[in-house]
């Protein structure tokens, strides 16, 4: 994209019209929308020639009497699948379907499970005479990288093709990727790809949302199984970002709060989430308060306190990495409007108290939550920002005020300095990953040194697979790769690189190593011990294994790891400050509206030994190296580096050259 097209032409592309993308390799996401099995992973019975349906359409597999073969796609997957039957000796014979994410959850007579109530049903196609069966769209299956066919006729039948109409990211050009990363450290690389094809596939033609409740029939061919289908719309236009592949095809907006960025630095897809936003935005009651959850959840009522500031933040986060000023200026009145919500319920601490337990599934949410006042206070700074912007003086004057507020009682009422962590509210003494992570994300700590005791508390907690959640209850501890993610960022914020990579190689290196695991999307969360459990749910088969939540390692390696960070909307100023950690090479880069912000480096462990960076003209940035003696050089233009940093860089490319 060039700054030449219009605004118009930007904001409803895709994705960046590449012809192939750097390190295209590492990109999961497929290259045609037609899929064929990868692999045989088991036959049961007896069945001819099972390994000719993979990879094409001209098999030639025998099902001899009751039998059933399970084939993996080698990842994640979604869509609808189609079996094309050349003959049976049994008119009235069908094929089952079952689906599953992980090998844990194979089996002939259910899937894994979208809900609590127990595991899904089969899907049915017939095959009592030759013809092309596809499932209907509304059985959309749309996360699974186990696939079993099964018969349980007495004749045979002859099965020349079994496809995958490949569903996911509807209107994007799959692998055509604007972001890019890359390092000397493939687990790192594998992961930050991983997040982006998470996103991909929790992306889905809106018409296709999940449908809540449950029919009114009987299911008597498996009657311990429930029904599921994919056919309500949860939000206008063509695309939409939600909440997980296989389950929640909702929009959710706490989990766009790490989707959004991660979607940003990867595909660059602008329409999806402004999609999701603007559903959840149209559900914004006359109060000011907007839904937990986008439709059709949110007819339950359930309101969130935390949900709701999450919503204010996308439109904040869509102004920032996409530039849609008309976008906001329509939208600023749905912001202060909630804001005004959120600020009804200030008590005279001075300080929101949160009187729903709604959240994102943890426990004891209420009262003087720290986690809630610390988003609310990260919200109204993101509303002083936007207000100035606007020149809204007069919401500039009212945020400023309650928001030095809100951080002077945090620290008074909830700070516990034998711990070096802040408490959940006055009425426990439990210290939460979120709202610990979330003070150092939002700034409510007083200084730097503070901000470090959080971090080095949190690190202390850490088990052999991760950060631990004690908020979400359960023992063994839960891992939250979602909370995870702002925990992630906590660390990065102050510099503290080994431990931020650390955290990166044990929870989402579990989560893409782990042979239960779909070697390709990340888990909803897990247990400490190892264990596929997620302690708000009763059955282990219901968690999702693409979630968008948990894909913060994308973008935050993106800007902390690459270095590029935009430090206004689409990058019109910028700073380079790149952490290498242990990493000795680093290539990284995504878009905006303005161009292309890129950064190749060395290092060798202990400082940066070569530099290459690109932002786009007409934008200016700082840069900061610490350690480096050096110049900075683009062309007849050079910048000495004083104590390691550079002010009022003007846009282009720039080589670091050191002093001989």
């Amino acid at each position: 994209m060039t700054p030449l097209l219009s605004l118009f032409c930007l904001l409803t592309s895709v994705g960046s019209v590449l012809s192939e993308a750097p390190y295209s390799e590492y990109i999961l996401a497929p290259s045609t929308r037609t899929l064929y099995p990868e692999k045989v992973y088991n036959v049961n019975g007896s069945i001819s020639n099972p390994e000719t349906l993979l990879g094409g359409p001209r098999g030639n597999a025998i099902f001899n009497g009751v039998s059933a073969i399970t084939f993996d796609f080698l990842k994640n997957i979604g869509g609808v699948v189609s079996i094309t039957v050349e003959s049976s000796t049994d008119p009235s014979a069908v094929l089952g379907l079952t689906y599953t994410e992980s090998n844990l959850w194979i089996a002939g007579d259910r899937s894994d499970a979208t809900g609590d109530d127990g595991p899904d049903e089969v899907i049915f196609l017939p095959a009592g005479e030759p013809g092309h069966y596809t499932v209907e769209r509304l059985h959309d299956r749309g996360s699974f990288r186990y696939l079993s066919v099964v018969s349980n006729s007495p004749g045979t039948i002859r099965v020349s093709q079994v496809s995958v109409w490949y569903t996911a990211a509807p209107v994007q050009e799959l692998r055509e990727y604007a972001g890019w990363f890359h390092t000397n450290d493939e687990l790192l690389n594998r992961i930050w790809y991983a997040g982006a094809y998470t996103n991909q596939l929790c992306t889905i033609d809106p018409k296709w949302g999940n449908a809540l409740g449950r029919p009114n029939t009987p299911n008597d061919t498996t009657p311990d199984t429930q029904a599921w289908w994919s056919n309500d719309t949860i939000t206008e236009g063509r695309t939409t970002t939600t909440d997980g592949a296989k389950r929640d095809r909702q929009v959710w907006p706490g989990d766009m709060a790490i989707g959004l960025p991660s979607i940003f630095v990867s595909t660059n897809d602008r329409e999806s989430p402004r999609n999701g936003l603007t559903s959840l935005l149209a559900l914004q009651s006359d109060n000011g308060m907007l839904p937990w959850a986008g439709y059709p959840f949110n007819e339950r009522g359930i309101v969130s306190f935390t949900y709701h500031l999450y919503t204010l933040i996308g439109i904040s986060y869509y102004y920032e990495y996409f530039g849609d000023l008309e976008y906001l200026k329509g939208n600023w009145g749905n912001f202060t409007k909630g804001m005004e919500w959120s600020l009804s319920y200030i008590d005279d601490t001075g300080l929101m108290n949160v009187t729903s337990s709604a959240d994102w599934l943890r426990v004891g949410m209420g009262g003087h939550n720290v986690e809630a006042n610390s988003i609310l206070y990260y919200t109204l700074n993101k509303g002083i920002t936007l207000a100035k912007l606007l020149n809204d003086t007069t919401k500039v004057d009212e945020y400023t005020p309650i928001a030095a507020k809100i951080k002077t009682v945090v620290n008074e009422l909830l700070w516990n300095p034998d711990t070096n962590l802040y408490i959940d509210n006055e009425t426990t003494t439990l210290s939460p990953q979120d709202g610990n992570a979330w003070a150092v994300k939002a700034n409510i700590t007083t200084s730097t040194a503070q901000s470090s005791n959080v971090t080095r508390a949190l690190t202390e907690r850490w088990g052999t697979l991760g950060a631990p959640a004690p908020e979400a209850g359960g023992s063994p501890a839960t891992i939250s790769p979602f909370i995870g993610s702002f925990e992630l960022e906590a660390h990065l914020l102050g510099d503290e690189t080994l431990d931020a990579l650390e955290l990166i190689r044990r929870q989402w290196g579990f989560m893409i190593n782990d042979p239960r695991m779909t070697n390709s999307t990340f888990i909803e969360g897990f247990s400490a011990d190892g264990s596929l459990h997620y302690q708000p749910y009763r059955i282990d088969s219901r968690v999702s294994h693409a979630h968008g939540w948990s894909t913060g390692p994308t973008y935050l390696m993106s800007f902390y790891i690459g270095g590029i960070h935009m430090e206004s909307s689409i990058g019109k100023t910028w700073s380079f400050r790149p952490l290498a950690g242990d990493l000795t090479e680093v290539d990284s880069g995504y878009q905006t509206p303005l161009g292309t912000f890129s950064s190749k480096y060395s290092a060798d462990g202990k400082t940066i030994t070569a530099a290459t960076f690109t932002t786009p003209e007409d934008t200016v940035g700082t840069v900061i190296l610490k350690g480096v003696e050096g110049t900075l050089v683009s062309g007849n233009q050079s910048i000495d580096l004083v104590d390691g940093k550079a002010l009022m860089v003007p846009g282009g490319t720039w080589d670091l050259r050191f002093l001989k």
